[in-house]
């Protein structure tokens, strides 16, 4: 009686442990296919998504056709001062590659986390996501005027 009772006990744990193995793999394929779905989306990991304009004053800005090159040598001479410690033009850094970056933000967007880092941070779920992908180096406040943001965000059109 008792080998009977031992011979089940042993079976059921074989069975169990078979069962472990399989949903383990299982876990692994659809891990790595939704590695693969994201990379898809954004080389940053992170949505494109033009529609959003971020949370701040900013609530519309329409860029002229033509770039205002003294407002451009402004918002230069300002990335050069203090953006420069986290952003370069081409290459990510510890924040992201500025080139582009209206075709993956609206202007909106893009001067309300200039102005806003914060709030941002605090409530814009791209501002979040980036934050995520940069291993959590916050975007510090430079307490920029709204002219100073808008020359960086008309240098930014240069790029």
């Amino acid at each position: 009686m008792k080998k009977l009772i031992l011979f089940l006990a042993l079976g059921a744990f074989i069975v169990s442990c078979g069962e472990k193995k399989e949903k383990k793999d299982d876990g692994f394929e659809v891990s790595r296919k939704k590695t693969e779905e994201k990379v898809a989306e954004s080389s940053e990991g992170v949505p494109v998504d033009l529609s959003n304009k971020g949370v701040g004053p900013i609530k519309n800005l329409e860029f002229p056709d033509e770039i205002n090159e003294e407002m451009a040598a402004r918002g230069e001479a300002k990335f050069n001062a203090i953006c420069v410690a986290c952003h370069m033009t081409n290459q990510r850094m510890i924040g992201p590659a500025m080139a582009g970056v209206y075709e993956r933000r609206s202007p909106e967007w893009v001067m309300n986390m200039m102005l806003n880092p914060d709030g941002m941070l605090k409530e814009d779920p791209i501002a979040k996501a980036l934050l995520k992908e940069y291993n959590n180096a916050i975007m510090l406040n430079q307490n920029l005027t709204e002219d100073e943001a808008r020359d960086l965000a008309e240098y930014l059109r240069t790029l």
